[in-house]
């Protein structure tokens, strides 16, 4: 169906959303408008869903939720019989609305789905699907991006993200569908009544608190230790899980960003909602001006991952990177418990090809095993499914990602931001204790392994011509392979579609054994390298820039000179 068709059997279907209606109304003049709307559908992928909320095949809407759900019920059927599904959301607009017509498909079709009566972090959703034993879960969400978007995070029965086969299953069960007339639909109401949607009681939520707290390295260690956080949950679901577990263990004074504490998916003081750039903390900050805390912590939309600030040595606030609170907790985590005689044989620490190589060294320090894994927190829930089908989960002590999510335990196979703001206030009251401050021990272990600098650049290519423009420029880096980056040569290059890794001093071709993405890294002289990725949720291609330096500064300088010439070598400007 071409995409005018389309736009009229939708101003003739969708007529249940007044949204909806009044959008496709708005629009009837401009050719531009309908064809941004209908030229494609959102495609299902190992991320689900992600979209502008709006009209159309390429748009978050109730239809396009129903057909996807109808898709995923049909893939349980045909694979399991008959199942469950577990489902939640965050502040979103109109993401109960979603989590609700999800949750009538799946009844529609026999399957149960369990629903919570409230909005959740997404690794409550992971762990509900572990708790009820699920097939599958669906966690209404788009993350940290902006207001206009929503998502549906689709997971499988180990609580992971949806794997690629499985993701690609429900693609094409989804693909024989017309979001009309095959979508099976039970009545909420009715549905409820029967049982077939049932609300989680509260209880379970304090079964998944109770896990978060047996990660604890030093229990007690925040009592009596003075801690101050300033707090701010972005407008999303962390506020009441995140403050109680600081309560649990000590933390006796939390001051919140008040513009920021409630829910709220128009995110009015923070346009782009990621803990991942300054402008979203800029109102903690500015509250840690005055309230002078230890610590300020950020937990993005759906506290799936934080982002820190602490005190600087002249008294300013300085944002941690997601490669240095990982580095840091690591660290953390290892040394105590190698001090206390609770290591592990063999300990295991996971990390993504794009995040930090100084965890490289600290794993050497301690004997650690680092396992490195693809982009995508799955891929980490993976080698700690792997693990527990051994019968080693135990050996599994942290997975982090640069991007600022964190997991320590195996209760959860996603980023957990409930057990990563609990394990950052226990370090920095464990150092406080000690008189050492945060910015002192990363500082330290800088100058212990040398500067590792890493900076993440993200180029935004919208609409049609903008996904093509991506593919093209991923295919001119292999076609047309840089000899140097500024000054430095091309060691190594890694590529992960291809599943190549090339030694270009040697000439050695190894084969990859990690699963096939578009990925490819190019490894420099001296330890620096630059990963290019186009993003699996967002229209953007992102450089990953490792510099190293003897210094911060030094680094600095690295890192512009890598990034300049990347720029100009891939035409980025």
């Amino acid at each position: 169906m071409d995409y005018k068709t389309l736009y009229s059997n939708w101003c003739e279907n969708a007529k249940e959303d007044k949204d909806l209606v009044e959008e496709l109304v708005s629009i009837k003049d401009s050719d531009s408008e309908i064809y941004d709307r209908f030229y494609t559908a959102l495609q299902f992928g190992t991320a689900g869903l992600r979209g502008v909320i709006g009209a159309g095949t390429n748009r978050m809407n109730i239809y396009v939720v129903r057909q996807a759900t109808q898709g995923l019920a049909n893939y349980i059927l045909n694979k399991y019989g008959k199942g469950a599904v577990a489902i939640s959301h965050d502040s979103r607009i109109k993401a109960d609305l979603f989590m609700n017509e999800a949750a009538r498909v799946l009844a529609g079709n026999g399957i149960k789905a369990y629903i919570t009566t409230e909005l959740q972090p997404t690794p409550v959703l992971s762990y509900l699907v572990r708790y009820f034993k699920c097939q599958a879960g669906i966690m209404v969400t788009a993350s940290h991006n902006p207001a206009k978007y929503n998502g549906y995070k689709a997971y499988g029965e180990d609580g992971c993200q949806m794997t690629d086969a499985a993701a690609g299953a429900v693609y094409d069960e989804i693909q024989k569908l017309d979001m009309f007339n095959d979508v099976k639909l039970a009545d909420f109401d009715e549905a409820l009544k029967s049982g077939m949607i049932e609300y989680v009681d509260d209880s379970v939520y304090d079964s998944y608190l109770d896990k978060v707290l047996e990660q604890q390295i030093n229990p007690g260690i925040c009592k009596g230790a003075g801690l101050k956080v300033v707090y701010t949950p972005l407008n999303g679901c962390g506020n009441k899980l995140v403050r109680k577990v600081l309560a649990k263990i000590g933390v006796e004074e939390v001051v919140m960003v008040k513009e920021q504490e409630l829910p709220d998916g128009n995110f009015t003081t923070c346009p782009y909602p990621n803990p991942e750039i300054k402008e979203a903390l800029q109102k903690g900050l500015e509250l840690c001006e005055t309230e002078k805390p230890d610590l300020l912590l950020a937990t993005d939309p759906d506290a799936d991952r934080v982002g820190i600030a602490v005190p600087d040595y002249d008294g300013s606030y300085r944002l941690i990177t997601g490669n240095e609170d990982g580095v840091m907790l690591t660290d953390y985590i290892l040394s105590c418990k190698k001090a206390a005689g609770t290591l592990p044989e063999k300990p295991v620490v996971v990390k993504t090809i794009v995040t930090t190589k100084l965890i490289n060294k600290l794993c050497e320090k301690y004997g650690c095993e680092l396992k490195n894994v693809l982009t995508g927190f799955k891929y980490i829930g993976e080698v700690i499914l792997g693990l527990e089908q051994k019968g080693e989960e135990n050996r599994y002590l942290f997975g982090f990602e640069e991007s600022y999510g964190y997991l320590a335990g195996t209760y959860v196979r996603d980023k957990d931001a409930v057990v990563a703001s609990m394990l950052v206030a226990e370090m920095a009251a464990y150092y406080k204790k000690q008189g050492k401050s945060i910015v002192e021990i990363i500082d330290g272990l800088y100058a212990e392994f040398g500067y590792y600098l890493n900076r993440t650049f993200a180029f935004e290519f919208e609409g049609a011509a903008g996904m093509q423009k991506m593919a093209d420029l991923m295919s001119s880096v292999r076609e047309n392979r840089p000899e140097a980056i500024d000054s430095y040569k091309v060691v190594k290059v890694s590529d992960y579609q291809l599943k190549k890794e090339t030694d270009l001093l040697t000439g050695e071709v190894e084969t990859l054994t990690l699963p096939t993405s578009n990925v490819i890294a190019l490894h420099l002289e001296n330890d620096n390298a630059v990963i290019i990725r186009p993003s699996g949720t967002e229209p953007k291609i992102k450089l990953y820039i490792t510099a190293v330096g003897k210094d911060k500064d030094d680094a600095l300088a690295v890192c512009e000179r890598l990034v300049a010439s990347s720029k100009a070598i891939l035409g980025l400007e």
